[in-house]
């Protein structure tokens, strides 16, 4: 029974392993589950040649078994989409789209980010492409001097039609550290905020609305400069002159040092000018193993020298002060300039592209997500995409995946050989059935009930065991006291005489209990001899 109960909990242990197959209340997860072929489409197109590949994560892993998605080959296009069953459309909820991370590898120069792609008659089915339109880019990215947590909205002018991407201007920094797994999360709010999220830890947030915060602005500004508006030549901009009045004086000394030497110094009493700075270290002694003729002469090494302590030694300087006489370079005095007229700018005029979009969280419906990537290094791992419109749902998702993940692993590095492992299954296995409670106790019931059931059945053969033993017992002890009355009655008598009774006794006794065991004849037989 305790090796029943100690396989059930292995068992619960084991399944917690599982990665999460879903969430509540996404629109979309995937947790690239062993079947995420079925789901996603490698691209055919020929600009993208690289390869995926289902790998799992780097050890230790606090969810054994789990895998992601990792990109395959060194300096190469890589593209894989899903596409959705139907459209999701942000109007009036906002957006939130989550992905972990997992590098295998130091990234020096490729993006590491997703892509939520516009639903459209653009996308195709065959696999991402090059003009594949996307409405949010989000996900580190680093090369060269770029390294940061892109967020870009493609935005679709309603005066113009056209679509311009707009760049977070305060772009966070990535973590990107080899062997570690984070998690990225950007919120786009029904009020139009955008939300950066690492681990998640708030990093950035902006608004839509605001000019500052994108580039370029999401809505315009009304007016713009004249192109056709040029400065006259005549036009003064300088607004202070050199005076033409003032000169530089005659005493003005520019060859006048900053600072001279102070000629109130004095040389101190216990200056020592004729001392070196260092002498050979009077305690120190050549090596025993020092030949002279192999080595050299052995010279001690030199130490500070102690004489040197109250004041100083070697040749007295000095000291530096602040000259008088100083005066610096002389520059021209400056004058307000009277022929100024102000700082120059072009005029204004309305904007033709203007717009206002009150609004711009309201983007195009969602039509599937894209991973594409040019990068010269591989190892880049993704797992656990999430889109949704409740920002809780990404939450929750976080806790039971990335927070799980890395609470499971630092459990499994802290703890000490076998009694850290079973610490960490049996955390597990509370996991388990803290959100599994029906399963999980509907399997505790069975279990028990097999065990009271097995202790049913078997306490009836052992109370029969047991009156059986009690009767012989019984038998034996009335046995053992007619031969202990018997041994009592011959007493005295010769050894002879004492033989033949006993086997009369033990003859007496067999034809009285024909039902009594061997052995206990036997035991009587033997007593009624002695």
């Amino acid at each position: 029974n305790t090796v029943g109960v100690y396989m059930f909990a292995l068992a619960a242990a084991a399944s917690t392993a599982a990665p999460l197959e879903s969430v509540d209340g996404a629109a979309f997860f995937e947790p690239f589950s062993s079947d995420w072929e079925s789901r996603w489409l490698v691209s055919k197109d020929a600009d993208f040649q690289g390869t995926w590949i289902h790998e799992a994560y780097t050890e230790p892993e606090g969810t054994p078994g789990d895998k992601g998605l990792m990109v395959g080959n060194e300096a190469k296009k890589h593209a894989v989409s899903h596409l959705f069953k139907e459209p999701i459309d942000p109007k009036g909820t906002g957006l939130v789209v989550q992905y972990e991370l997992h590098m295998k590898k130091d990234l020096k120069c490729g993006g590491a980010y997703l892509k939520l792609l516009t639903a459209s008659e653009e996308l195709d089915h065959d696999g991402f492409k090059a003009e594949t339109p996307y409405t949010i880019m989000f996900g580190p990215d680093k090369c060269g001097g770029t390294n940061k947590v892109h967020f870009i909205l493609r935005h679709k002018s309603p005066a113009t039609g056209e679509w311009e991407e707009k760049h977070l201007k305060k772009a966070p920094t990535p973590l990107l550290a080899v062997g570690e797994t984070h998690l990225y999360t950007a919120i786009v709010g029904a009020d139009n905020t955008v939300t950066l999220l690492i681990d998640n830890e708030e990093k950035v947030k902006a608004s839509l609305l605001e000019s500052d915060d994108f580039t370029p602005p999401v809505n315009p500004p009304k007016e713009i400069d004249d192109p056709d508006d040029k400065k006259p030549d005549d036009w003064v901009d300088t607004a202070k002159i050199d005076d033409p009045e003032a000169s530089k004086p005659d005493d003005w000394d520019e060859e006048a040092p900053r600072l001279i030497e102070d000629p109130a110094a004095e040389r101190p009493d216990t200056w020592e000018p004729d001392e070196p700075l260092q002498i050979p270290d009077p305690t120190a002694e050549a090596p025993a193993d020092w030949d002279a003729d192999e080595d050299g002469e052995w010279e001690a090494p030199l130490v500070p020298n102690p004489k040197c302590k109250p004041s100083g030694c070697g040749e007295w300087k000095r000291p530096q002060v602040a000259n008088p006489a100083y005066k610096g370079k002389w520059v021209q005095a400056k004058i307000d300039n009277p022929a100024y007229v102000g700082k120059w700018a072009p005029r204004q005029i309305d904007n033709p592209a203007y717009y206002y979009d009150a609004a711009p969280h309201d983007v195009m419906p969602i039509g599937g997500v894209g991973i594409e990537l040019w990068t010269m290094q591989d190892g880049i791992l993704f797992d656990n995409i999430l889109v949704a419109t409740d920002p809780r749902v990404a939450e929750e998702a976080a806790e039971r995946t990335f927070s799980a993940r890395k609470a499971a692993a630092a459990r499994l590095e802290r703890g000490d050989g076998w009694l850290g492992a079973a610490s960490f299954y049996l955390s597990l296995a509370a996991e388990y059935a803290r959100e599994n409670a029906l399963p999980v106790g509907v399997a505790v019931c069975a279990v028990l009930a097999s065990i009271v059931l097995l202790c049913c059945c078997r306490a009836p053969a052992r109370a029969a065991e047991a009156g059986g033993g009690g009767v012989e017992g019984e038998e034996g002890e009335e046995e053992e006291g007619e031969g202990e009355e018997d041994d009592g009655e011959e007493d005295g008598e010769e050894a002879g005489e004492g033989d033949e009774a006993a086997e009369e006794a033990a003859e007496a006794a067999e034809e009285e209990k024909p039902a009594a065991s061997t052995s206990t004849a036997r035991r009587r037989t033997r007593k009624a001899t002695d």
